[in-house]
């Protein structure tokens, strides 16, 4: 790391010290969000102090490094696309701890990249859970910006949703739910083709199961 960016981050902690929130810190450790260093700061104000610096991939890589969540949090907003090659991110998602990172990094970094119709599918079909939270976030993202998905696409989206949506794993199950309604909600066909395929998991006996086909149901219904 060269002295410009060790002064950069330097300067960056400084500016998160002036914000730290020692309740909301000891609250999110309490939650289980056990980061290394926690200074508590709301995302607001993470990308206030962000939007003083110039993207800059070498200073988004080593924020990304920072055992720091608002560095890591900072990191998403400051990475170029166009220097973020795919081999990047998977590292970036081996990295990740906690589902909050998933969701800031996708929100801020991932729908942005070239690439992201491209790595989503195979994301979502990942069996290691960051990939697959990340795709199903991603996914999300990507159908609010109006992506449209062919046949072959959409049965290998609908399948591996529906799949996750009666798995165990209760923070991919609400990914997923999420951007399955994302997709009906594009077109009255869509939302057909998603109540058709609630039939099963209405008769689920797993109550998880079933509650969360009756919450989309019920969402779709309206």
């Amino acid at each position: 790391m060269n002295e410009d960016i060790q002064e950069k981050i330097k300067e960056i902690k400084s500016k998160f010290r002036l914000f730290m929130n020692g309740p909301v810190s000891q609250s999110m450790r309490e939650k289980g969000l056990d980061y290394k260093w926690n200074f508590g700061i709301e995302f607001p104000r993470i990308k206030e102090i962000a939007s003083a610096y110039p993207r800059n991939h070498d200073l988004a890589q080593a924020l990304w490094k920072e055992p720091v969540r608002e560095c890591k949090i900072m990191a998403g907003l400051l990475q170029p696309e166009d220097t973020f090659y795919p081999e990047i991110a998977e590292i970036w998602i081996e990295s990740m701890d906690y589902p909050e990172l998933a969701e800031y990094t996708t929100m801020n970094l991932f729908q942005r990249l070239p690439y992201a119709s491209e790595v989503v599918f195979r994301w979502m079909a990942d069996d290691r859970t960051y990939f697959q939270l990340c795709g199903f976030l991603l996914m999300s993202r990507l159908l609010t910006k109006g992506m449209i998905l062919n046949e072959r696409t959409e049965n290998e989206f609908l399948d591996q949703a529906f799949a996750v949506m009666e798995d165990n794993n209760v923070i991919i199950q609400k990914a997923a739910f999420t951007a399955v309604y994302k997709f009906a909600m594009q077109s009255e066909i869509n939302r057909g083709k998603v109540l058709g395929l609630l039939v099963p998991m209405l008769k689920s006996k797993k109550e998880t199961v079933s509650s969360l086909a009756e919450e989309m149901k019920n969402r779709l219904d309206l």
